[in-house]
């Protein structure tokens, strides 16, 4: 009774990391059609969001800053507002309002979304500068927006490539506008409810991803390279890699509140990248680069298709393989140049491995060659 109940409760967290997967994919396609429905009308360096600049918007209004604690206090208030960070482009598109231009604290500002105007603070974020202003963008710009004050803050946001944030009074949400680029930030227990469903997902593939790797260790070191393992680790090391860089989002929306989730990502994550490269590097009959940038291309519905994994590889069907062994040979002390000669003067890894260590003597050097083979035989002890 016992085994069957593991069996089970087994079966049913696989069903759910796959539909968290299925949702993750369903999140990727929704990013994709947000992005291209807001496009921006003049094409300028400014006009695509790059991550780094999504990163420090979303620093700004992290928990534990004054922004965030102003944010808040006026979701509270059941108040609504229109703030905008000031910058050369926005200031010919203001008209009215005044001039305050006093130290900014969260309690000021919400006092001052009292007032139907929007709020421009300075771009170091430490002043409030103009108050009851209007914002009078090109009314030409495409909106994607209902309501008056979220068009003003879109239409601001693309003409100026500004940051805008838009807090609905009636339905109680912050929504950023930065470039071409709408977010709605999301309340901190709901964000940390999805950070935590991600761990337990990075958790579940790192597990994954680790036995796989054992059983590619004791199969490449007994001469016997198998290419539907690789590709299991490859599938295996590229999720966990997107769903890192989903959370990493998230640890960045949680600001203070996110340091042990920040903590836990680190440890799940360390050596996956690396590893995934080099067992690319082994086994793909492509350039690494150009493997990479398809591999990186794929979505999550699509790393799950196994052929998908295989075009990446440049294969059609899988077959016999020999590898080069950059992942087993890199794991000794050898500097890459080195391992690069052993690897051009033996051919494979199985003759890299099982060939008299004098052959390599002559590139290597006798003191070079005994480590080489001492580490070589502890590392086949190991697994």
């Amino acid at each position: 009774m016992e085994e069957k109940i593991a069996i089970l409760e087994s079966e049913i967290k696989a069903i759910q990391d796959e539909n968290l997967i299925e949702n993750l994919d369903k999140q990727d396609k929704e990013k994709k059609e947000v992005q291209g429905t807001i496009i921006p009308i003049v094409q300028t360096p400014n006009g695509k969001v790059s991550e780094d600049d999504f990163f420090s918007v979303l620093k700004m209004v992290s928990p534990g800053t004054n922004l965030r604690t102003a944010l808040d206090g006026i979701i509270k208030m059941g108040k609504g507002a229109i703030i905008a960070v000031e910058s050369t482009e926005i200031l010919p598109i203001l008209d009215g309002g005044f001039r305050v231009n006093c130290r900014f604290t969260p309690q000021r500002l919400m006092e001052l979304t009292k007032m139907d105007g929007a709020i421009i603070l300075s771009k170091d974020l430490k002043r409030i500068s103009l108050a009851n202003v209007l914002l009078t963008p090109d009314s030409k710009i495409k909106s994607s927006e209902t309501g008056t004050r979220h068009k003003a803050a879109e239409r601001t946001a693309k003409q100026t490539a500004s940051l805008v944030i838009a807090i609905s009074e009636r339905k109680n949400e912050i929504n950023l506008f930065y470039k071409n680029l709408k977010y709605h930030l999301k309340g901190t227990p709901d964000i940390l409810r999805r950070a935590n469903e991600h761990i337990q997902l990075l958790e579940k593939q790192r597990e994954l991803f680790d036995k796989n790797i054992e059983k590619l260790n004791k199969l490449e070191l007994r001469n016997n390279p198998s290419l539907s393992q690789a590709m299991l680790i490859i599938q295996k090391g590229r999720l966990i890699q997107k769903i890192s860089e989903d959370l990493k989002r998230y640890v960045l929306e949680l600001g203070n509140e996110g340091s042990l989730i920040k903590t836990r990502l680190k440890e799940l994550i360390a050596g996956i990248e690396k590893e995934t490269n080099l067992v690319i590097k082994d086994y793909t009959k492509l350039d690494i680069k150009k493997s990479k940038i398809l591999l990186e291309s794929l979505s999550y519905d699509e790393l799950l298709d196994s052929d998908n994994i295989l075009s990446v590889l440049a294969y059609e069907t899988l077959v016999p393989v020999q590898v080069k062994g950059w992942r087993i040979l890199s794991k000794t002390s050898l500097i890459e140049s080195d391992i690069a000669k052993i690897i051009k003067e033996s051919g494979s890894l199985g003759k890299a491995i099982y060939s008299n260590a004098r052959e390599f003597a002559p590139i290597l050097g006798e003191d070079k060659t005994q480590i080489f083979r001492e580490e070589i035989n502890r590392i086949k002890l190991n697994v």
